[in-house]
């Protein structure tokens, strides 16, 4: 069995991980650009993907995290209006034990293909919809049922020392972020947008840090 990954997040809470959508707000009317005591300078920065020269933005987020849900719709607008060159990447953050098996089913249904069609309508099914998809097991079977995937297949990938060990170095590239919300945007492992009054102004503030960062940080 998945070996529990509670003690990553010591004092970490449901609550506080939702957090980010409550961020506190910038300025009302604030113009596209913004100052650096809005958004958080990682002090080591770290990628996650070191190898590859693209400026990346990563999505932090959970299955589990209503807030995410509510995202989902911006982030989607977000990854359509990043410049031409810079990559987009989503990983599940494992807050504790009720988000671990989310966090799973990501990397579950990516292996098998699935993910593109199975990421909005998840968030739906358990928001919205108010399926009790809490466990692997009822995961599974609503991946199952809603992208065709063999259900023994996707419990072996889910709980495979592969995805353990992913969710694993997730945790690590998540705690040298300082993220301890969701959903939360960290733009070449180097900035994390902290104060914004809604997600749209986040949006904002992530592509003014992407081209900052295609200027070379200026």
């Amino acid at each position: 069995m998945f070996k529990r990954l509670s003690f990553l997040f010591v004092g970490l809470t449901l609550a506080t991980a939702c957090s980010a959508g409550g961020a506190n707000p910038a300025a009302a009317g604030a113009a596209p650009s913004f100052t650096d005591d809005q958004y958080a300078t990682i002090a080591a920065p770290v990628r996650l993907d070191p190898k590859d020269g693209k400026v990346e933005v990563v999505e932090v987020f959970s299955y589990g995290c209503i807030h995410c849900s509510h995202y989902e719709p911006k982030v989607e607008e977000l990854q359509k209006t990043l410049p031409k060159g810079v990559v987009f990447h989503a990983i599940p953050a494992a807050f504790n034990d009720a988000w671990l098996p989310y966090a799973q089913s990501f990397y579950a249904a990516q292996k098998l293909g699935v993910l593109p069609k199975t990421h909005a309508a998840l968030f739906h099914a358990i928001h919205d919809e108010h399926y009790p998809l809490r466990t692997l097991d009822e995961l599974a079977d609503w991946y199952a049922a809603n992208a065709g995937v063999d259900k023994a297949k996707f419990l072996a990938i889910a709980d495979s020392k592969e995805t353990h060990d992913r969710i694993i170095a997730d945790t690590k590239l998540i705690q040298a972020w300082g993220v301890d919300g969701t959903p939360s945007i960290i733009v070449n492992g180097k900035y994390r947008p902290a104060q914004f009054k809604d997600f749209d102004e986040l949006n904002a503030m992530t592509l003014f840090l992407v081209n900052k960062e295609l200027k070379g940080g200026k």
